[in-house]
């Protein structure tokens, strides 16, 4: 009797684990919640050395776009001002300091869902603070000449500063990219073809760092505050685009009234480190530019390229209306630049964007790229009393694509400042009638074209990508 009853417990355990075998192997999958849940098989792959996971169709995909930056400047002395009577030869007013920075720790991740579907999340650590950089969603139609987005992105307005850092060709954008506006809430519309794309959107605050969300939350608590809209569209058109070469031809125009995510509320200010992140000092500073009921924005752009050859280039006009009587203000500036690839490399080109993107390389030793930029930017405008300094840049830079995801860079770039660029009256421009220095320009008696302050920086930057 016992053993026949041994014999049943174990025939009984068997039974259960071939219903548990059984089980396992349906398709039926159940979520924390309780709940019967869509199941799709993923494969780990290295796309480049970026981890990916992804179905076997690819209408699901899930992978991480992470980024460091190693940046480093040493300054230099710029051209002899010796020529004022009575005063000592000091090529640079304001002492700069050498130094390092991480200028980009960026952890994303980045997801296609029922295949028309994509998220993305892109948070930014350098600086020991935590910033939203994109958050968004966006609907792609079949055809993939169609797409709509809303959260968290960079509005469609100039090729510079749309392009993704990853693959600007210098370690900072130009002088003029601080016009542009980056990111912003909004919703906006994307539609490609081969030779052209149009993109309009509209656009709220910031919601990028702490404090300018502070800002619009204190401005809607206190005041009730409406926080501000844009409107923006760009129209690009390539008579030129096939595998080695493209035109680029391209336009934007933005409509904007202040946001609440702003300090100061009704007003705009424009300021620039001077295509550095080590040197802190802002030369180019408008201050506050008070009483401002919009301003509007447009720039043309001209690009192309052939196989290992590139140009680029850009204007930007910036015009503010301001109340009360005020004299309305204008700001404007431009760049210009050429790469080179010097082994058998490619520029290539992303036409549903309307920017250039990562290198083809000639070699598995990777590939060296030379390229030359020059800046103008102007904040003066002697009609309104704006008087924020105006620069030109001249930048040469190296560029080693060792891979897919390691790049160096070396960038020597030379700044020459006007007298107003004295960063809101903190910084010295030039000297008085007794050679003593000033912050006033005003009482500078350099000629024109000596003062300000005119400098060298050689810049450089380790940068992976994974």
């Amino acid at each position: 009797m016992r053993n026949k009853l041994s014999t049943l417990v174990v025939a009984l355990i068997l039974f259960g684990i071939g219903l548990n075998a059984q089980e396992v192997k349906t398709d039926v999958r159940i979520n924390q919640y309780g709940q019967i849940v869509e199941s799709v098989q993923l494969d780990a792959e290295a796309r480049n050395s970026i981890l990916t996971f992804v179905s076997e169709n690819e209408n699901y995909k899930f992978w991480f776009d992470n980024r460091v930056y190693f940046d480093g400047g040493i300054f230099f002395d710029g051209w002899d001002k010796d020529d004022v009577v009575g005063v000592d030869e000091n090529t640079t007013f304001n002492p700069i300091g050498n130094g390092a920075t991480i200028r980009r720790a960026r952890i994303a991740m980045k997801v296609v869902m029922h295949k028309n579907w994509y998220g993305e999340i892109d948070f930014d650590f350098s600086g020991s603070a935590t910033e939203i950089k994109d958050a968004y969603i966006k609907y792609t139609n079949d055809a993939r000449d169609f797409n709509v987005k809303a959260g968290h992105f960079r509005e469609g307005f100039s090729m510079e500063t749309t392009t993704t850092s990853r693959y600007v060709t210098f370690i900072e954008r130009s002088l003029i990219s601080k016009f542009a506006p980056s990111r912003h809430l909004g919703l906006q519309v994307n539609y490609m073809k081969d030779k052209y794309l149009l993109v309009g959107g509209v656009h709220f605050n910031e919601q990028g760092g702490f404090e300018e969300v502070e800002f619009s939350q204190d401005a809607n608590k206190d005041n009730g505050t409406d926080e501000g809209y844009s409107f923006t569209g760009r129209a690009v058109f390539r008579p030129i685009i096939d595998n080695e070469k493209v035109i680029h031809i391209g336009a934007a125009a933005s409509y904007r009234t202040p946001k609440t995510h702003l300090e100061v509320p009704n007003s705009y200010r424009f300021s620039t480190r001077s295509i550095s992140n080590v040197n802190r000092k802002k030369y180019l500073d408008t201050d506050d530019i008070s009483n401002v009921d919009n301003n509007t924005l447009w720039n043309v752009e001209l690009a192309g390229a052939y196989k290992n050859m590139m140009f680029q280039s850009e204007y930007i006009n910036n015009d503010i209306k301001r109340l009360d009587d005020l004299s309305d203000v204008n700001l404007n500036g431009f760049y210009a630049q050429v790469g080179y690839l010097l082994g058998d490399g490619k520029y290539n080109y992303n036409k549903n964007e309307g920017e250039f993107t990562q290198v083809s390389r000639g070699s598995e030793k990777g590939e060296l790229e030379v390229a030359f930029r020059f800046d103008y930017i102007d904040l003066n405008d002697e009609k309104a009393g704006v008087y924020g300094g105006s620069a030109n840049g001249y930048t040469l830079g190296f560029n080693y694509h060792i891979n897919s995801n390691i790049k160096l860079v070396l960038d020597y770039s030379y700044l020459d400042h006007d007298r107003y660029a004295n960063g809101k009256g903190k910084l010295y421009v030039g000297h008085d009638v007794n050679g003593d220095l000033t912050k006033d320009p005003r009482e500078v008696v350099e000629a024109k074209g000596k003062a300000g302050d005119d400098y060298g920086q050689l810049q450089m930057r380790i940068e992976i990508d994974f």
